[in-house]
């Protein structure tokens, strides 16, 4: 059955994270019709998380191809990119200052980020509300869209942005992440300029990290004058419910903490003993490497649908990049399966080789060592 021409086919990406709205503006820049399905009840239904580093070398390459590079650089924060390294007694012992200059990792809020790509496309392109259940439908098209309020849409592409647990994935692929045995705790802090002035300078302008091999603080500062710290264990997924406590137990594990970081400094513990709301569970997945599937013409994934990674700098960046590619793709092929042949061909020996490269390398979030950790978007 021969392939239906991008211009002419129904696409529907599933998932308004960067990674599905950067896709969705390159095909609409090109004039090539889609619809994005979310599963949250409107743009601003929940928090959208910390701060992306978007690289030169790929997220910003997928920005310049959507025609928001100099949008972007004019809300990012070049000064984030500071890096301070201290040891668990509060010494500083590395600190990067960025040359007044350098753009090539800029910070920006990923609510900014998200706000900047929506505000971009044409008006009713997002279908807010949709939370899929599965794709059904033959190989050669068309599918079947099922969400979980029970309504169905046909289409004739679907494209997986819908992150690590995907309802898309499993058309193409039985894989499921597994835990990698590293846990997060997200802590906030607000109006830390006049109210955590302490951790405020500690921080800096960009982010803070320590370590002792078993356990490490990781505190990045974000705009509107807030800071998330991330507090990051070797334990096991159910750590917090094995204590007997609860998610909200906001004062048990508080008390847990202290005693998991008793030998820390003061100044470097007020990460557990100050923050202003709940702490946030964030277990850490990945799928196997390599992560593959036998191709087909009407559905294929980008971003951590198609290759969830530790946080390590990458998750963003190279969904973006997979955006990219993808949308080119289909505006450059005459039909739809040779575009997804032809960003597949691309897209899957580069995330192999990226998981392959960070394969083992969870543990380097504890290390003393100098690392950039990307908390592109929740993994649960």
């Amino acid at each position: 059955m021969p392939s239906l021409t991008p211009a002419h086919a129904r696409i529907s990406v599933i998932g308004a994270g960067p990674g599905g709205l950067t896709c969705a503006r390159i095909l609409q820049r090109h004039g090539i019709h889609v619809t994005v399905y979310d599963r949250d009840a409107g743009p601003h239904a929940r928090n959208q998380g910390g701060s992306l580093d978007l690289h030169a070398d790929n997220g910003q390459i997928a920005l310049r191809e959507a025609g928001l590079l100099d949008a972007f650089l004019r809300l990012s924060r070049p000064e984030g990119q500071e890096m301070r390294r201290f040891d668990v007694s509060g010494a500083l012992t590395g600190h990067l200052v960025p040359e007044p200059d350098e753009l090539f990792k800029p910070e920006i809020d990923r609510g900014l980020l998200r706000d900047l790509l929506l505000d971009s496309l044409r008006p009713g392109t997002v279908r807010w509300g949709h939370a899929l259940d599965r794709v059904s439908g033959p190989d050669h098209g068309p599918r079947h869209l099922h969400f979980t309020d029970g309504a169905t849409v046909e289409t004739d592409l679907v494209i997986g942005a819908d992150g690590g647990f995907s309802r898309v994935r499993p058309a193409l692929s039985p894989a499921l992440p597994a835990y990698t045995g590293i846990s997060f705790l997200e802590a906030w802090f607000n109006d830390v300029d006049n109210r955590h002035r302490d951790l405020a300078d500690l921080v800096g302008q960009g982010s803070a990290h320590a370590a002792d091999g078993e356990r490490a603080i990781f505190a990045q500062r974000n705009g509107g004058d807030h800071i998330r710290a991330y507090l990051i264990q070797r334990l096991p997924a159910d750590w917090i419910g094995a204590h007997g406590l609860t998610d909200d137990d906001t004062g048990g594990i508080r008390a847990l903490l202290l005693e998991h970081y008793a030998h820390w400094a003061p100044r470097l513990r007020q990460m557990i003993t100050h923050n202003d709301e709940v702490f946030v569970h964030r277990p850490i997945f990945a799928l196997p490497v390599p992560h593959t599937w036998r191709h087909n013409p009407t559905v294929t994934l980008l971003g951590d649908a198609a290759h969830l990674m530790p946080p390590l700098g990458v998750g963003v960046n190279l969904a973006m990049l997979d955006a990219s590619d993808l949308a080119l793709a289909l505006v450059h092929a005459d039909g739809v399966d040779d575009a997804l042949r032809a960003y597949e061909k691309t897209m899957l020996p580069r995330s192999t080789g990226m998981a392959h490269a960070l394969e083992g390398r969870a543990a380097d979030l504890l290390s003393a060592e100098e690392h950039r950790l990307d908390h592109d978007s929740p993994q649960h």
